[in-house]
């Protein structure tokens, strides 16, 4: 079943989705092709944007200045859950910023905490979102198969999927 979420409903199932998942791959891009790499959302914000902390010297700042264009891809395959967020991204040093975003986790990749002069911030406005959830847990999956099965009729689909107006 596809759906179209918007507003309110959007940035809700958007924001559920990144808290449980949490772990990104980040693709950016430059002349060479993608890159991508894992990260760890720092925050999704009530508008739906993301932010990451980062290393200033690393290539993905270097290509967020030269390529705004950012994509990532969400995936927790236990909860049959997955997400394709498309946005711009930018890269922030302000120091109130890395402060009001600081959480002690992070001190182990910036041991000088949240003044660290190599730590800066990746912010993701979402221009475009996708989604597939499970609309239900597994074993009611596996209940409609058998159901599928007894009855000789196909299994109703599991999935939710659709897209995100954040």
């Amino acid at each position: 079943m596809e759906k179209n979420l918007s507003n309110e409903e959007a940035l809700k199932k958007f924001k559920k989705l990144v808290n449980e998942i949490n772990v990104c791959m980040f693709i950016t891009n430059n002349q060479d092709g993608d890159h991508t790499r894992p990260m760890a959302t720092v925050e999704v914000e009530e508008n739906g944007t993301l932010w990451f902390f980062t290393d200033i010297r690393s290539i993905k700042v270097e290509e967020v200045s030269m390529n705004r264009s950012a994509h990532l891809v969400y995936a927790h395959p236990g909860k049959e859950s997955y997400l394709d967020v498309w946005g711009e991204a930018s890269v922030i040093t302000d120091k109130q910023t890395k402060k009001d975003k600081w959480t002690p986790v992070v001190k182990a990749w910036f041991p000088n905490g949240a003044d660290d002069p190599n730590l800066a911030l990746l912010k993701v406005q979402p221009q475009s979102v996708y989604y597939w959830d499970a609309e239900a847990g597994k074993m009611v999956s596996f209940l409609k198969i058998i159901a599928g099965a007894i009855t000789g009729q196909p299994a109703l689909s599991s999935d939710a999927q659709g897209s995100l107006k954040v």
